[in-house]
């Protein structure tokens, strides 16, 4: 389970992220100051540090400036109500791995703090092996069967099941598959989701039973439900 840093002074917003983030499964740690945040990021185990850029005492761009001077590389997602490049551009330099403007879209800061733990390499699923009705998964192996047969996938290919398997129930959008799986936001190749859902299909489904990844119309695609029984 992911530790995760909040230092943000709104309390409505704080609140917003800490249940809406503790529902995605991290472990969240709240702070409104910016000068007790700074302590906790300096003295804390934390894989992720979610910063508003405005905060009483030390704020956002200084306490990233702190932290990276004492060598303290966890990696920092700040928020900020300030819009204009100069300000994106003081809190990149000064420490801060991703800025992400208020408002903001929820589903984006997921997949924003889904990119920041993989490239710090901390992104990883509690088990070694992950089973969903026919599929299997042994993650350390990468290693994928679907009905007792071994499953040939490309590194993308594994990596999209992989996030599916991770929570079947989850419906995971386009923008959230995009940034999970290539690190981007936005497609330049307008439906490359699309076209690797079909290639997992194509490679995972039977003739004789429905598809395995389903399709949420206007939402996204999740791994069908199968029966326990």
């Amino acid at each position: 389970m992911k530790q995760l840093l909040i230092v943000e002074d709104d309390t409505r917003v704080a609140r917003f992220l800490e249940r809406g983030l503790s529902a995605e499964g991290y472990t969240c740690t709240l702070v409104h100051h910016g000068t007790r945040g700074l302590e906790m990021a300096r003295h804390g185990a934390f894989d992720l540090i979610l910063l508003d850029r405005m905060l009483p005492g030390h704020d956002g761009v200084a306490i990233c400036r702190a932290l990276r001077k004492a060598q303290i590389d966890t990696p920092i997602l700040m928020l900020t109500a300030l819009d204009e490049v100069d300000d994106r551009v003081e809190g990149l330099r000064t420490g801060a791995d991703d800025y992400l403007g208020k408002p903001f879209d929820f589903e984006e800061l997921l997949a924003r703090l889904e990119a920041l733990a993989r490239r710090s390499g901390d992104y990883r699923d509690d088990n070694d092996v992950l089973t969903h009705g026919p599929l299997q998964l042994d993650i350390p192996a990468l290693a994928l069967s679907c009905r007792g047969q071994p499953v040939s996938l490309t590194t993308t290919e594994m990596a999209l099941i992989r996030l599916l398997m991770s929570q079947p129930k989850r419906v995971y959008s386009r923008e959230r598959i995009l940034n999970a799986v290539w690190g981007q936001t936005e497609d330049p190749m307008t439906n490359i989701v699309d076209v690797y859902i079909g290639r997992l299909r194509r490679k995972l489904d039977s003739k004789d039973a429905p598809s395995l990844i389903e399709t949420v119309r206007g939402a996204g695609y999740r791994l069908a439900s199968v029966d326990e029984g």
